[in-house]
């Protein structure tokens, strides 16, 4: 689920891999590790870089929704 969203967020943005890697302030392999799925409990920090990078929130990220829209 992590690594669709990821995916579908930067296409959605329409930016690569690589850069997404940059303004996320992480290496180009850790994203293509989280993305493949080969990575499925990346670290907060990370999250949190990824998230910033894309301009949503966490709980965005990790597909959760708060109580109104569950």
């Amino acid at each position: 689920m992590l690594a669709q969203t990821i995916k579908e967020l930067r296409k959605k943005h329409k930016i690569s891999q690589e850069e997404l890697a940059k303004q996320a302030g992480i290496t180009y392999s850790t994203l293509i590790k989280i993305e493949s799925g080969a990575n499925d409990n990346p670290t907060i920090k990370t999250m949190k870089k990824i998230a910033d990078a894309l301009d949503v929130s966490l709980d965005k990220l990790v597909g959760r929704r708060n109580k109104n829209n569950a």
